[in-house]
């Protein structure tokens, strides 16, 4: 059963509370517009620029700031902060201890946007209990109660270090087994903050790797085709493209055939019907599969063992592969019912 959940908070008046605590206006303006917690966030040179200071200058004050509201929070004088770190207690306990901001916000606000995020994690950062790492190119904006910042950083780059060193997609059971973590939710919590670190299908791999993160109609065909395991028409693809967990999916069967034609990673094995290279399979018509057959024979075949070998890497009918042994000067007749190439 789901965990049950009070009803949502207030973050701005959480907020608001947090700033009149701060006396100086100035103060308050650089808390404001660092975390982004009514508009956008801004950087040290733009909140400088603004108030004719420099950007150091407003560093200090920051760190100053937070340093102070830090300290009124394990002094208990923050006015809403110790109802809101128990929560967020409670839904870490939930998650394996570790959570992406953003997915707080789905469970903590009504309309969980990018200001509500910002003042979750602005709030999350006054909370003694917990270790909050700001978003860069690396990670998410995520928060934990039982790392610090330095070993929660070390714990979600290697996981993404331990799914670079299997090579593939796999379940997040594996790779927090290979993590040597107990909690599966907790590996799930680490790989979800990683911005290296892609998932799809509950299958965890790198950004890169197409079948976590197909960026494009082709990624999404060979993911389609990978799940699949097995040839598919072009139709088909379309419908599990539309039936699929990918962000964009409203893409026209036309547009699939086209790519199906370009990619060197799809091969035209029957009307319509596409599988992938990788399984095996190479571009070429039938008289060229039949050609590779005997070739590769190197003595001549009866017509049913012909047939038989043609039908493992084209999906045609029988009499498609006979009518091509029949009427192409490349096959030469030497028994009855056998064949070879012709010199």
């Amino acid at each position: 059963m789901p965990a049950q959940h009070p009803e949502t908070i207030s973050t701005q008046k959480l907020v608001n509370n947090v700033l009149k605590s701060i006396e100086r206006e100035r103060e308050r303006e650089i808390i404001s517009r660092r975390f982004g917690i009514f508009e956008r966030k801004e950087t040290l040179e733009q909140i400088g620029e603004l108030l004719g200071i420099t950007r150091e200058r407003v560093r200090q004050l920051e760190k100053a700031v937070i340093t102070k509201l830090r300290q009124a929070g394990e002094q208990h004088k923050l006015l809403g902060i110790d109802e809101f770190e128990n929560r967020i207690v409670k839904l870490l306990n939930e998650s394996g201890k570790v959570a992406r901001i953003s997915n707080l916000a789905n469970k903590l606000v009504a309309d969980p946007n990018k200001i509500e995020q910002s003042r979750i994690a602005f709030l999350c950062s006054l909370c003694p209990q917990l270790v909050l790492i700001t978003e860069d190119e690396n990670f998410y904006a995520c928060v934990s109660n039982i790392y610090n910042e330095k070993d929660l950083k070390e714990a979600i780059t290697n996981i993404a270090s331990i799914i670079a060193k299997i090579g593939e997609p796999k379940p997040i059971s594996i790779i927090a087994k290979q993590a040597n973590i107990a909690d599966e939710a907790q590996a799930e919590a680490l790989a979800g903050s990683s911005k290296l670190i892609a998932s799809l299908n509950n299958q965890w791999g790198l950004v890169k790797w197409p079948l976590v993160n197909p960026k494009n109609i082709r990624d999404k065909i060979y993911v389609i085709l990978k799940e699949n395991g097995h040839h598919m028409h072009f139709n088909e693809i379309s419908e599990a493209i539309k039936k699929s967990e990918f962000k964009r999916k409203n893409v026209t069967t036309q547009a699939i055939h086209n790519e199906l034609i370009k990619d060197k990673r799809f091969v035209l094995i029957g009307r319509g019907i596409y599988a992938l290279r990788e399984w095996g399979y190479e571009k070429g018509t039938v008289a060229d599969i039949i050609s590779k057959v005997l070739k590769e024979a190197n003595q001549p075949l009866h017509r049913d063992e012909i047939v038989k070998r043609v039908l493992k890497s084209r999906f045609v009918k029988e009499t498609t592969i006979l009518l091509n042994l029949q009427g192409k000067p490349q096959f030469k007749r030497v028994a009855k019912a056998t064949y070879e190439l012709a010199e």
